[in-house]
């Protein structure tokens, strides 16, 4: 298995910008540690099931429990994608090229790696309170009607 050493030196501002863009298809993994990095192949499956629920909902309503239990997947998913893209943007510019590129010479960040952290941290709160609410919603409304 390559190791992340042994990769070409990596840009934190375009795998800030991956894991905000592209986080919940694993490009940001792939990017880092190449394409034989477990993590990034699981990362689709989430996202996935997630979107599953979102068309259930669409073809089926609210009503259709599979849906509201699948849909929030897809929010956790791409929150968790947001947060690996706020470390990756607020990591030192030491720490990351001892990490990504120990053999370059050292590497400094501007104003594309700070715009990336602010843009994964309105998306993942929007995502996470939308994700948080839906489903605190739908939860009351089956108690209420299993109560009935």
């Amino acid at each position: 298995m390559m190791r992340a050493m042994d990769l070409p030196n990596r840009s934190k501002t375009v795998a800030t910008w991956l894991a905000a863009l592209g986080g919940g298809l694993g490009l940001h993994r792939f990017y880092l540690h190449g394409w034989r990095d477990p993590w990034g192949w699981l990362l689709p499956l989430p996202t996935l099931i997630g979107l599953l629920g979102v068309l259930r909902m669409r073809s089926y309503g609210m009503d259709d429990h599979l849906a509201w239990v699948l849909t929030p997947v897809l929010g956790i998913a791409l929150a968790a994608t947001m947060l690996s893209a706020i470390v990756y943007g607020l990591t030192p510019d030491e720490r990351w090229n001892a990490r990504y590129n120990a053999a370059a010479p050292e590497r400094r960040t501007g104003w594309g790696n700070v715009l990336g952290v602010i843009v994964a941290l309105v998306l993942g709160a929007g995502v996470l309170m939308a994700t948080l609410a839906f489903s605190a919603q739908r939860y009351f409304e089956y108690s209420a009607e299993s109560r009935l």
